[in-house]
């Protein structure tokens, strides 16, 4: 079998670090694997499954021999290297926002788009965390019905905002309520905000849905309105679905869809429903609470669904997109 040279950047992060769980637990033909972050965490000492693994200094020279980058860094420094990835002719899976509406990047949730992969030209992006479980839980619906519109309510983990976020959240709990992560304190507390708010009120975080969503379904009509809250879990995003549909369906349809579909967990039965309490540190995203809206009987449904934002929603969803890739590269 053919073995891979990966690069994981961010290595040190939440996300790096289930990055590196994954390609271990589901045996990724690696070669060499580096891990690289900042100055600040170079010499860092990563340990999975008895083998340790030293974090090194990111620069320039980083990706000689180098096939594939998982990037999860930020999306500012993430363009800063994008020359030197591309020169020395890696592939680039990131799992920032800095590429993810340039035209010609495919965006791609593997259950969904697979196709697109094989159009890059060298970067293929992940979508936003919140984009991925809510289409992950949605699509097997979509290609039934056809979404045609979608109000959304995201309840998303600190951990969505990586360690430095949990770390706030355990030192509240404990008393102390200074907040630099957070615009107020999160403990015992939500807050409906999270990324700057645009021109239309909405944050850039509820716009991602709507733009992502489009590229993904390859549907510029579709509707989507989001408002997204930070909440005091650790980890695991939640989301409240209302989506209509062009066609016909009814909850009974929805169940039979979705108890087939790969990557979810039907849990309907109106004494077990997703929660984070479920879904943490696992693959598939959870669904449940399906009903028929009470109006609009025929063509719309409230939903129920999370997913861990490190896994799915990053980690898995990058590490499934090189599982993809490699697939041409044997």
């Amino acid at each position: 079998m053919k073995t891979y040279n990966l690069a994981i950047l961010g290595g040190s992060g939440a996300v790096g670090y289930e990055m590196l769980k994954l390609l271990i637990d589901r045996n990724f033909p690696i070669k060499n694997l580096y891990l690289f972050a900042s100055k600040k965490s170079a010499g860092k000492k990563i340990t999975y499954k008895d083998k340790i693994y030293i974090i090194k200094e990111l620069h320039n020279s980083s990706f000689k021999d180098i096939d594939i980058v998982l990037g999860a860094i930020d999306a500012k420094i993430m363009k800063s290297y994008l020359p030197a990835i591309m020169q020395d002719g890696a592939i680039l899976i990131d799992n920032s926002s800095a590429f993810r509406m340039e035209k010609g990047i495919p965006l791609v949730i593997p259950e969904i788009n697979p196709q697109d992969i094989y159009t890059h030209k060298g970067i293929i992006s992940n979508p936003n965390c919140a984009t991925i479980i809510a289409l992950t839980a949605l699509y097997p619906l979509h290609q039934h019905a056809h979404i045609k519109r979608m109000i959304v309510s995201t309840y998303q983990a600190v951990s969505g905002a990586g360690e430095k976020g949990i770390n706030e959240l355990k030192e509240q709990i404990q008393g102390s309520f200074a907040h630099q992560v957070f615009p107020y304190p999160i403990a015992f507390n939500l807050i409906p905000q999270i990324g700057d708010f645009e021109q239309n009120d909405y944050t850039s975080e509820e716009m991602k849905m709507q733009n992502e969503g489009r590229k993904i379904l390859h549907q510029n009509d579709l509707s989507i309105s989001c408002t997204c809250v930070r909440v005091p879990v650790y980890r695991s995003h939640s989301l409240s679905i209302y989506v209509e549909f062009e066609k016909e369906i009814d909850v009974s349809t929805a169940k039979n869809l979705l108890a087939d579909a790969k990557g979810v967990i039907l849990l309907d039965d109106n004494t077990q429903y997703p929660m984070p309490l479920y879904s943490s540190e696992k693959d598939d995203v959870y669904v449940g609470r399906i009903r028929q809206d009470l109006k609009n009987k025929n063509h719309a449904l409230h939903l129920w669904c999370c997913g861990d934002q490190l896994r799915k929603g990053a980690a898995l969803n990058a590490v499934q997109i090189a599982e993809e890739i490699i697939k041409n590269m044997q």
